[in-house]
């Protein structure tokens, strides 16, 4: 800073001297300002009136105006001298503080694939081929013959009409006559029980081994899923836990961030005010040529 250093005249000197050379500048200026070229008087009767006094150029006008510039050539001095000491205090009064040590970056662990489950249509392609084809097949053969001895069925309506069959019937040929026909029954209640309990039979075998194929598909997908569920179930255990240690993490890493911030923001505020302390202790370093009018001043300014 220009003029400034640790020795010279303190800031109150220096305004109350700057105030003296005002003060004189503008005595010098008036005096100055009140010369004129003439007098002007005039005579009344026997009486003699002045109407402008004359103030002639005093002889040392160059001294004054001379020391008029070097008044003020001095106070510009003191006060560029006095701003520029305040100018700096105020810029480290308003300095910023900036810490330049990056923020901890938050993380998130990367999302996990959910399995989804699984329904019969991979239950069923979970079969060999022969166990599929046999599935088809039973299930086939046992829809048929259920179809056949089943309520309303061939047999259920053979079953239920050979009772009421009788040996005659009579049909009519021409108009007016009736005409005997011998009925033969070709079976007897007791052949088609027979044939009703044999096919029962079969089709409960066919039912069973049908079920059985349809139980180990339904055990395959419930399994499956099972499966699934527990590894969706295991990958979010993992999931929440390096997650949860990221954010521990993170949060320590935060506060050391926010601990090393606030000492390093003290130790700014410290050196910032030991260099306002350092700057509001530096006086004006007087320049020889305004010597002269400083110690002039001075010494009036102490008496």
């Amino acid at each position: 800073m220009r003029n400034l250093s640790t020795k010279g005249l303190s800031m109150s000197q220096a305004q109350s001297i700057s105030n003296m050379c005002n003060q004189r500048a503008q005595e010098i200026t008036r005096s100055l300002m009140a010369v004129n070229n003439t007098s002007r008087t005039l005579k009344i009767e026997k009486d003699t009136y002045t109407e402008q006094e004359g103030v002639p150029m005093p002889a040392n006008v160059t001294d004054l105006i001379l020391e008029k510039a070097g008044l003020h050539a001095c106070q510009g001095f003191l006060m560029e001298a006095i701003k520029a000491k305040d100018a700096k205090i105020q810029e480290l009064r308003e300095r910023k503080y900036r810490y330049d040590v990056p923020k901890p970056q938050y993380q998130e662990v990367d999302d996990f694939e959910m399995l989804e489950h699984v329904d019969e249509s991979w239950g069923w392609a979970q079969l060999t081929d022969a166990e599929y084809n046999e599935y088809l097949e039973k299930d086939s053969l046992a829809a048929h013959v259920g179809q056949f001895i089943h309520k309303g069925g061939k047999l259920d309506q053979l079953r239920d009409e050979l009772p009421r069959v009788s040996g005659l019937d009579w049909i009519t040929v021409k108009t007016g006559e009736k005409t005997p026909v011998k009925v033969t029954k070709h079976h007897t209640s007791e052949q088609l029980l027979a044939l009703h309990e044999q096919l029962a039979s079969l089709h409960r075998e066919l039912e069973q081994r049908v079920n059985y194929y349809k139980a180990k598909v339904k055990n395959l997908v419930t399994m499956e899923n099972a499966r699934r569920s527990a590894e969706n179930a295991k990958k979010g255990d993992e999931f929440s836990h390096a997650q949860a240690k990221l954010d521990t993490e993170y949060r320590l890493a935060m506060q050391a961030w926010q601990s090393d911030a606030a000492v390093a923001l003290q130790h700014f505020e410290q050196q910032r005010e030991l260099e306002i302390k350092d700057v509001a202790a530096l006086r004006i370093n007087v320049d020889p040529r305004f010597q002269t009018i400083v110690d002039m001043f001075l010494v009036k300014s102490e008496d």
